[in-house]
């Protein structure tokens, strides 16, 4: 298994929202500079979230994003799997047809393994990740960054 950017992104961007949409919707825009991911990108991986029913959107002034149920109650493999990215390890998507449309001599270990990881990311919430001490210093510090970002933008455009 290789976790591509596209669920490495795709967890980011639900951390950081279930972090801050606690009590505001939050922007795609606000994620994308926090997290330094594109703004398409996120709204490619958004559009996927949406119809997997983990996040709604806000419409008008204020609006954005918010978890659509409560940050325990959304696991990491749920959302890896919602942007189209495969919790296997196997050559065959856990099929058996690896070696001429049969099982391969190591098929039950590539399997075995998927099924380690998909339990452990089902083990694990964005509620769980929002109590680590690090997510919260983290957090943080991107807001201060982005803070500072903003303040020298408004300094450059009032020169």
């Amino acid at each position: 298994m290789r976790l591509t950017t596209k669920g490495r992104y795709a967890v980011t961007a639900m951390l950081d929202l279930a972090y801050h949409s606690q009590q505001d919707p939050v922007t795609l825009t606000d994620i994308a500079t926090r997290q330094t991911i594109s703004l398409s990108y996120l709204e490619q991986l958004f559009a996927r979230l949406r119809r997997a029913g983990m996040v709604t959107g806000v419409r008008g002034p204020g609006g954005g994003y918010r978890l659509s149920r409560a940050a325990n109650e959304i696991n990491i493999a749920e959302i890896i799997e919602a942007v189209d990215e495969p919790l296997d390890t196997t050559k065959c998507a856990g099929e058996g047809n690896c070696q001429n449309n049969k099982a391969c001599l190591t098929h039950d270990l590539w399997m075995g393994l998927s099924d380690q990881i998909r339990g452990y990311l089902k083990g694990i919430s964005l509620g769980d990740l929002l109590t680590r001490h690090h997510v919260q210093e983290v957090a943080k510090r991107q807001e201060q960054d982005t803070k500072v970002v903003e303040i020298l933008r408004q300094q450059r455009v009032g020169a």
